[in-house]
């Protein structure tokens, strides 16, 4: 990272504009990937009849359907910017918001679940606690966001794919604020709020060549092309370069993984 100050944007406004005609494609092909683990790990804690629920950042809405579809929780709360893509459905709640907004009365939960959300939002500290007084006596919440492991390979770091990855996270930074170094810091800050039977775990989907992880990149590289090109870490050649490599044969990487932590309220 260079010395720039994190930018003042936000995501679906500055970045990611939920009414471009491919936003919602790419959000599901990264559902496709990491939906599977996230209600994996929601199971684990326990969701099913009778919670009250909280999806922050709820996007096209395949969790909070699947907590209603298949976990039959008794009420999801959904909350995003934007929500023109969420469709109705019993029992769900829509609001649209800004997750900032400390005027915002949501009511109390049972379980309270934020992926990818957290890391975009300069306050994401200030969040943690505002999530955690939300939930109810018992209550479980679990946070999910991006996790860059060291390159597996020395010579990595001057190939195309690495260099376009680091321009984007850098581009992302100076744009939005999006910050993923505090993210290992999870499990301390829900210890920090008083929380027990604190855990985390970090997974990293296989990054396969025309797959949905490597179409979800795709996309999000050509969509940044020009904030990539600005950091100065990369030319347009490169990103192209980077774009071909994620539908050749020949890709080989371990791509930024998902890390989660959980607690419960005493």
């Amino acid at each position: 990272m260079d010395s720039t100050h994190p930018g003042h944007g936000r995501y679906g406004q500055d970045l990611f504009d939920a009414g471009h005609p491919g936003e919602a494609e790419r959000i599901d092909d990264a559902a496709l990937v990491y939906d599977p683990v996230t209600t994996h790990r929601l199971r684990a804690l326990g969701a099913g009849p009778g919670l009250r629920c909280l999806e922050v950042g709820a996007g096209t809405g395949t969790v909070a359907r699947w907590l209603l579809r298949e976990a039959d929780v008794a009420e999801v709360v959904a909350v995003d910017r934007d929500t023109g893509a969420l469709a109705a459905e019993p029992r769900l709640r829509v609001v649209t918001a800004n997750l900032t907004d400390d005027t915002l009365d949501l009511g109390t939960f049972d379980l309270i679940h934020a992926r990818f959300v957290l890391m975009h939002l300069r306050e994401r500290r200030h969040l943690v606690s505002r999530l955690v007084s939300l939930l109810n006596p018992g209550g479980r919440i679990l946070l999910g966001d991006a996790a860059e492991l060291p390159d597996a390979h020395d010579t990595s770091s001057s190939s195309a794919y690495r260099r376009t990855m680091d321009a984007m996270w850098e581009a992302l930074r100076t744009t939005i604020g999006t910050d993923i170094t505090g993210v290992p810091a999870y499990p301390h800050f829900l210890r920090e709020e008083g929380l027990t039977d604190v855990a985390a775990e970090l997974y990293c989907p296989p990054l396969l060549p025309g797959g949905p992880l490597a179409r979800f990149w795709s996309q999000t590289w050509q969509r940044m092309r020009p904030e990539l090109t600005a950091t100065g870490r990369v030319d347009a050649a490169t990103v192209d370069e980077a774009l071909d490599y994620l539908s050749s044969p020949h890709l080989a990487e371990l791509g930024p993984g998902l890390l989660m932590a959980w607690g419960r309220r005493r």
